[in-house]
């Protein structure tokens, strides 16, 4: 018999693969081992967890609202032991890969890190902005930021903070050609289309409930600082990350439209691959972006 933490690493590393095999390969076990291990979690949950045939293996439905479940808790677990080890007086030397999204790594993630890097100049900080998941090993990620779900189970990962999206205008603008009062009246307003660098088409604009996607933008970029500039040049209204525009609303640039249309705010995720022991400097980089990122002062998402 497993205990219960084993059970659910199997059965995490078993959902994102295609086999029993495949699972067995990553975990250096057999095949045999993956069955018996994922159908006694099965006889303790009393569901099944996947549908199976000869090559291959699928996920019920149950299995991926606990799969969901499972991860937070995997991660949470991975995360208190690791705690648990004094790396205060440890050398923080060498080098901490870190990928962001470039609206979050470059006007935050080095001032967050600011005291370290000051504090330990032996530490070397490769920053790399990408806005989609990085491939971690190909590219020497230790540490990845990601707004929005984070759904891979080989990620250790803590929610530090939420990120809520705001549209808003410049007053100049609003003056010219009128506040919006629903959704439909700011689609015949100047709006702003933020391109998806992967795909070349424009994200559609998210509401509580519903999206929409900009017809006629009169302003477009793949560059989120770009498109704050355009809206506080006061040529569009556009939907952008609280962090980017609340200090801008409260000196009185920016105004806040359309308050009540706005959408769950996305969680903002610290992560780091589950591969091996983790050094002195990258725990350090972990937990100190993770206490940055939840400090209101430092990382605002309410006005």
């Amino acid at each position: 018999m497993y205990d219960r933490f084993r059970l659910l690493k199997i059965f995490a590393t078993t959902a994102q693969s295609d086999s029993f095999r495949d699972a067995a390969f990553q975990l250096g076990t057999s095949p045999q081992t993956i069955s018996r291990a994922v159908k006694e979690l099965e006889d303790q949950l009393g569901e099944l967890l996947f549908h199976r045939s000869t090559r291959q293996i699928q996920i019920t439905r149950f299995g991926e609202r606990f799969l969901h479940e499972s991860n937070s808790l995997i991660s949470e677990f991975e995360l208190l032991f690791e705690g648990a080890s004094n790396g205060d007086q440890a050398s923080y030397a060498g080098r901490v890969g870190i990928t962001a999204p470039h609206s979050v790594g470059r006007g935050h993630v080095l001032p967050l890190l600011a005291p370290l890097i000051e504090e330990s100049p032996e530490c070397l900080i490769d920053l790399r902005l990408e806005d989609e998941v990085t491939d971690t090993v190909g590219a020497q990620i230790d540490i990845g930021i990601r707004v929005g779900a984070l759904k891979d189970n080989r990620f250790v990962a803590r929610q530090a903070a939420e990120v809520p999206l705001m549209v808003v205008a410049s007053s100049d603008l609003i003056r010219r050609v009128g506040e919006p009062r629903s959704i439909a009246d700011l689609m015949t307003r100047p709006v702003s289309g933020r391109v998806d660098r992967n795909l070349g088409r424009i994200w559609p604009w998210r509401f509580n409930g519903f999206t929409h996607s900009p017809q006629s933008p009169r302003f477009v970029s793949d560059d989120p600082e770009a498109e704050l500039q355009a809206v506080l040049n006061g040529w569009v209204f556009g939907q952008i990350a609280a962090f980017l525009v609340i200090p801008y609303i409260r000196e009185g640039r920016l105004v806040p439209v359309l308050r009540e249309f706005e959408p769950p705010a996305l969680p903002l995720y610290v992560y780091r691959p589950q591969r091996g022991p983790v050094p002195p400097r990258v725990r350090k980089v972990f937990d100190t972006l993770t206490e940055n990122f939840a400090d209101e002062a430092r990382f605002p998402s309410t006005l």
